[in-house]
């Protein structure tokens, strides 16, 4: 792979190529991206969506919009950080195409902005619920009529995928969705393989997959104008990691580990003094000392501490990538850039704490069982109402079910596997508190 492919400003539809080199700096096309990324309804829901604790309303708790934002600044350093060594290395991309450190900033920050705008509600326990709907609950009679791979989609549903739906599906009128630059589209992409088949490799970018078989056409269309490596034989799809995904894993990989940590140190679910010899660990090199004595509440301590915890992981994220990028562009680089890190035993230990004490809590589990209930009584009751209106046979309850849908999930959709996606896209998108009214609503809780 080489840069000049990989920093593509191409978006969806374009006929001609646009130029580095003939952009408005004061309106860079990676830039575009992240307006139009946070200006997106889609983005807007992550303010209701789930982090670690389902519905809380608990002031110290973040949820997926405040993660996504924490997540898109840490990406922001690290790829500005890669950028000025990378420009170092290779002047020509900025003496000939006009190529600046910053531009890999942006297009990490748009990347990681975007990384969980196709996550359902209430967690991961929502992509679960989605795919236990299908492999053991009422959607497995759709089964015989699907193939391996659209079958494998529903089961294993994944939140990657649905963003890269989301990033880029279009409807009458809105071709390519969002219309992202090809370059943010690669970074957003951190496991470029379909669905099928499951885990091939232990290489990181095949530990998920990032496509719908809905979405193929366009995903292959980005990886080739990319230069991206493909590495899967016959009718599989599947292709090397774009190297600014690396990057926009990183920033995710040190925001949860860290901030989750802070969220139960804040929920009490941590002790403040348990919390402090691990962190201690990963800032021992940069702490000012009487500083940190100068802290009287636990929060600004953590807070200190987790600033210090950031910047630390940053650096080593930076380091691990410049050392490594010959592999990466050349597609041998099968790691986390975590796993390389020199602080990797220091954020396993605070990930198996944040395991065993905040993601397992009682809140946290009461919560998911609440939204394993919800999303699959949506679920059913959509799929079964969206067939049977396919079909010629909806009821009259049916057709006031489907009244429920906003305007742009009316479209008719010809093929099953279609129809049961597109079920499944509307039910991701719902915030916590949206699928909670529907639900009581549906349940004849909700009157007014």
């Amino acid at each position: 792979m080489n840069w000049e492919q990989l920093l593509s400003l191409r978006r969806q539809g374009d006929t001609s190529k646009r130029l580095r080199i003939e952009q408005d700096d004061t309106r860079l096309g990676f830039e575009v991206d992240y307006d139009r990324i946070i200006f997106s309804s889609a983005f807007r829901s992550l303010q209701d969506k789930t982090q670690v604790i389902p519905l809380s309303k608990t002031d110290f708790v973040h949820t997926r919009l405040t993660h996504s934002l924490e997540v898109s600044v840490v990406g922001r350093s690290i790829g500005r950080l890669v950028g000025k060594k990378i420009i170092e290395k290779h002047p020509y991309l900025k003496e000939v195409h006009g190529f600046q450190a910053n531009d890999f900033g942006a297009i990490v920050a748009a990347a990681s902005l975007a990384h969980d705008i196709g996550n359902p509600p209430f967690g991961h326990s929502g992509e679960k619920a989605i795919g236990e709907y299908f492999s053991i609950g009422k959607g497995l009679q759709y089964k015989e009529k699907l193939s391996a791979k659209e079958w494998q989609d529903l089961i294993d549903f994944e939140g990657n995928a649905n963003g890269f739906a989301v990033l880029t599906a279009s409807r009458p009128g809105i071709e390519g969705g969002l219309r992202i630059s090809y370059a943010t589209l690669g970074a957003f992409m951190k496991y470029p393989k379909e669905s099928l088949p499951k885990k091939p490799t232990k290489d990181i970018a095949d530990k998920k997959y990032g496509f719908f078989q809905s979405d193929k056409k366009f995903f292959e269309n980005v990886a080739s104008e990319l230069g991206m490596i493909p590495n899967k034989s016959g009718s599989d799809i599947g292709f090397e990691r774009h190297p600014l995904a690396y990057l926009v894993e990183a920033a995710d990989d040190i925001c949860y580990t860290i901030i989750d940590f802070e969220d139960g140190i804040n929920l009490g679910l941590v002790s403040e003094d348990f919390a402090l010899e691990y962190l201690i660990k990963l800032v021992k090199d940069s702490i000012d000392t009487s500083k940190y004595k100068t802290l009287e509440t636990k929060e600004d301590r953590i807070s200190y501490l987790r600033a210090l915890a950031i910047g630390s992981l940053i650096n080593d994220a930076v380091k691990v990538f410049v050392e490594n990028e010959e592999a990466i562009l050349n597609g041998k680089f099968p790691f986390a850039l975590t796993d390389k890190s020199k602080y990797k035993a220091q954020m396993d230990d605070i990930i198996k704490i944040s395991v065993n004490n905040i993601y397992q809590s009682r809140e946290v589990i009461e919560k998911e069982i609440v939204g394993y209930q919800i999303i699959q009584t949506l679920l059913d009751k959509f799929i079964s109402a969206f067939n049977n209106k396919f079909n010629g046979n909806a009821s009259n309850y049916d057709k006031l079910l489907l009244k429920m849908l906003p305007e742009k999930f009316l479209e008719e959709k010809e093929d099953l596997y279609q129809r049961l996606l597109h079920i499944c896209h509307y039910v991701s998108l719902l915030t916590d508190g949206n699928a909670l009214e529907l639900y009581e609503t549906i349940n004849g809780r909700k009157t007014n």
